[in-house]
């Protein structure tokens, strides 16, 4: 395993990121956490690091779990990020359930870039595709980098895309490192582990352990997070009752701007474009419109 250079916390200890790794996990090893009751207990005390909550050789065994299951995965060199550190983004903490650490595998600068997430479908129309390249296309040549969620559809479509067209993209996942979601995105995945950046804030030992069917949980948690990571969001389509919903409710909670496809308004089955845009999303009829909230 390779995990980043321990940092210095102003006042504090310095930080083991592998020690912290394994606090993590354990938290999250009680079959009652969630990502609320987490953030809930952090809240109370708002200085504390996962090793303050957990025993420091029960620490130290679950990150050598981890490591051992990541190693047997050969996912290749990870790292993490634990907020109190300098790396950690300061704007996760404007999620309402922020999380405290996480996972990822490539170039960790690119949070620091400008970006806005393209999400919608996973099963979308051909059109849909085909607006997603177009969108991607605009915001490389913006020099934005592209956030999705590496799930079937359209994020597919706008990492394929923001990749093509040679630019910046960031895979924020629901799943752990070591996992797939889903297999056909395989090559994908490694790719922009490889060669841009994925992250993850999926608990390992967690996810391997539960029921499988309780981790369709941690997907919409994770669009909480992209929003948060990013400045704006872009829905390129997406049914009534998509995940996409999720985030967009989260960007407009956290400040960030929110951007619908006219297509959507288009579709007289959908209601949640309109509702959306009564709350302050922009309708989006050419790029432009993208362009000219993204410049203020």
């Amino acid at each position: 395993m390779q995990l980043e250079l321990t940092a210095d916390r102003p006042g504090r200890r310095t930080i083991s990121p592998f020690r912290e790794l394994g606090a993590y996990e354990a938290l999250w090893d009680n079959v009652k956490a969630t990502f609320k009751s987490i953030a809930d207990q952090f809240a109370r005390r708002p200085a504390a690091l996962p090793s303050d909550f957990v025993k420091p050789e029960t620490a130290e065994e679950y990150a050598a779990s981890v490591n051992s299951r990541f190693r047997e995965s050969e996912i290749g060199p990870f790292g993490v990020r634990v907020h109190g550190a300098a790396e950690y983004p300061p704007r996760l903490r404007d999620a309402k359930h922020p999380v405290e650490l996480l996972y990822f595998q490539g170039w960790w600068d690119l949070v620091n870039s400008r970006s806005v997430a393209v999400v919608g479908s996973r099963e979308p129309s051909d059109e849909g595709k085909a607006r997603t390249r177009r969108i991607v296309k605009a915001l490389v040549e913006d020099d934005f980098t592209v956030v999705s969620g590496l799930a079937a559809g359209i994020d597919t479509a706008a990492h394929t895309a923001a990749i093509d067209n040679e630019g910046r993209t960031i895979a924020v996942i629901g799943t752990p490192l070591s996992h797939v979601y889903p297999k056909t995105n395989s090559d994908l995945q490694k790719r922009i582990a490889e060669n841009y950046l994925l992250i993850s804030q999926v608990p390992l030992l967690r996810y391997e352990r539960q029921d499988y069917r309780r981790n369709r949980l941690f997907f919409p948690e994770r669009n909480k997070t992209m929003s948060a990571l990013t400045e704006a969001t872009i829905i390129v389509e997406a049914g009534e009752t998509s995940g996409t919903l999720i985030q967009a409710r989260a960007a407009l909670e956290q400040g960030r701007k929110l951007f619908i496809l006219d297509s959507c308004f288009q579709n007289p089955k959908l209601t949640w474009p309109a509702k959306f845009e009564m709350q302050g999303a922009v309708r989006v009829r050419t790029y432009d419109d993208v362009r000219r909230h993204l410049s203020t």
